[in-house]
């Protein structure tokens, strides 16, 4: 159960139910997970979905690459609702189903695709280490641009926005839908790994 209750569209203010409106009618299709809790600010719910449409509906990357990025951020995180969906939206994408079993489990991914190990070295250290290393950081740069490697950043620090938010209010998974990952701070809790040696195809 959520920490704080959503309004509903039985509930909702004018404002409240423009963006939910806004929501329903765009790419997404429906009003789920952190935009639940930022209702309560009609304000900030209006500009964090139209952000988040940018960055996950008109990227540079290709789905497979985004949501590669997107599940490495909820592994980081445990967020669980954010892992339930994206981690289907990455096999829709095209990311092949052991990776993001690896993920998951926190293994070191066997990547064949240059593109998807540059992704996720750079997702992954972002969030590890607090920075990228050069060589990653030109990997990104040099395939996609300055754009896409500010789209890239961008992405991660969206969703870690999206993690935190999850968390912090517990907002829940859909009715019947177990949480897919190891509960953060459990021991064993699988980490990110680093490509292992010989692990990219």
């Amino acid at each position: 159960m959520s920490r704080i209750p959503f309004p509903t569209p039985e509930t909702m203010t004018p404002a409240q139910r423009e963006v939910y409106d806004a929501v329903v009618k765009g790419p997404r299709g429906k009003l789920v997970g952190p935009l639940r809790a930022a209702l309560h600010r009609p304000d900030l719910a209006a500009v964090w979905q139209k952000f988040g449409a940018i960055l996950r509906y008109d990227s540079s990357m290709p789905p497979r690459l985004t949501e590669l990025a997107i599940i490495v951020t909820a592994r980081r995180w445990n967020s669980q609702l954010e892992w339930q969906v994206h981690a289907a939206d990455a096999a829709k994408g095209g990311l092949a189903d052991d990776i993001i079993a690896a993920l998951k489990e926190g293994k070191s991914p066997f990547f064949k695709d240059p593109d998807e190990a540059a992704v996720y070295e750079f997702a992954r250290e972002l969030q590890t280490t607090s920075t990228v290393s050069d060589e990653t950081y030109a990997k990104v740069r040099d395939r996609w641009g300055p754009v896409g490697v500010v789209e890239l950043t961008t992405l991660i620090g969206y969703y870690t926005l999206v993690s935190m938010t999850l968390n912090a209010h517990e907002v829940p998974l859909p009715d019947g839908v177990l949480p897919p990952l190891t509960p953060a701070g459990s021991p064993g809790a699988p980490q990110l790994s680093a490509i292992a040696p010989g692990k990219l195809g």
